[in-house]
């Protein structure tokens, strides 16, 4: 299946597949047809940059203009769930489409042994968003996936659950000082702690400006269950389902011991579980804003924001 999925990406054809944190779904990322094809699948806009994912450090860092910060984060965090945004090489073998027209590209190195494989057999960088519609919950499990994007698929490789929960951290590297762009299961702290210095958070990027997100995950609405969200909620309201973090009576729950990491591993399942229920709105419990859990509120104050 893998050694299919691979030829199938080497044709043009995009392809399904588990990296550590969330479902993928991928296409070569130096083919302007196949990257095209990915964003009319997904229903993406096209200002939204993709994050190319490469076999190894050698192979992602041959596409950019490495930065000491960078190497640091590489030799740190690769392979693995981290995504660096570096200055793209001149005559970049990735698509100007692929970067949204940018001249700096997302880069990352999975660790999950079957993407791994994949990246291998297919021979070439992959661009790999989410496998759901633009804007919706990223799936963690294939049972996630919606049907009509499977069927524009040439393969999907169906590896269990992903161990993460949540897509990567990604990490603006072009200059001295990291810049978190989208916190992830790397926290703030884990990377101040190895590089010794302090980590800086992007602004948001707003929604309905001509400013474009130089790396994914940075829309007002994003990672949105169909239900509207109601975050920090202390207690549930008629017709909504209640999700818990570590909290009595509620319908479903991120974790019944206040362990963040299981939470975040949970969190994308539990929504589309919650979803499925048809509610009038999904209300969730406050989630400790430390380590991982900041990342936790971040995906939930995206899918609690205004729908565009």
């Amino acid at each position: 299946m893998i050694e299919r999925a691979g030829h199938a990406i080497r044709q043009g054809e995009l392809v399904i597949f588990p990296t550590e944190t969330v479902y993928g779904i991928g296409a070569a990322a130096h083919n302007p047809s196949a990257v095209a094809k990915l964003y009319a699948a997904k229903n993406r806009p096209q200002f939204n940059p993709l994050i190319v994912h490469c076999a190894s450090e050698d192979a992602a860092f041959s596409l950019v203009k490495i930065t000491k910060l960078a190497q640091q984060l590489a030799d740190a965090f690769w392979p693995g769930p981290m995504s660096i945004v570096l200055t793209s090489i001149k005559n970049s073998p990735i698509c100007s489409l692929a970067r949204a027209g940018l001249d700096s590209v997302a880069l990352r190195v999975p660790a999950n042994p079957v993407c791994q494989e994949l990246l291998l057999c297919a021979g070439t960088p992959v661009v790999a968003p989410s496998a759901n519609p633009s804007g919706r919950l990223s799936p963690t499990d294939v049972a996630h996936i919606d049907i009509e994007l499977i069927a524009k698929c040439a393969e999907i490789i169906d590896a269990g659950k992903c161990k993460a929960g949540i897509e990567s951290t990604i990490i603006d590297a072009r200059n001295k000082i990291p810049v978190i762009l989208r916190p992830g299961p790397i926290t703030n702290s884990q990377i101040e702690d190895h590089l010794g210095t302090k980590c800086v958070y992007a602004s948001s990027v707003p929604t309905h400006t001509s400013i474009a997100p130089i790396a994914p995950g940075q829309l007002a609405s994003h990672y949105a269950p169909i239900a509207p969200l109601r975050m920090n909620a202390s207690r549930k309201q008629d017709g909504e389902i209640f999700i818990g973090f570590n909290t009595p009576y509620a319908d479903f729950h991120l974790t019944k011991t206040g362990n963040l990491e299981e939470a975040a591993a949970h969190l994308f399942d539990v929504l589309h579980l919650a979803d499925k229920q048809n509610p009038l709105a999904i209300a969730v419990a406050p989630i400790p804003n430390i380590g991982v859990g900041e990342a936790i509120n971040e995906r939930l104050k995206r899918a609690a924001a205004p729908r565009n």
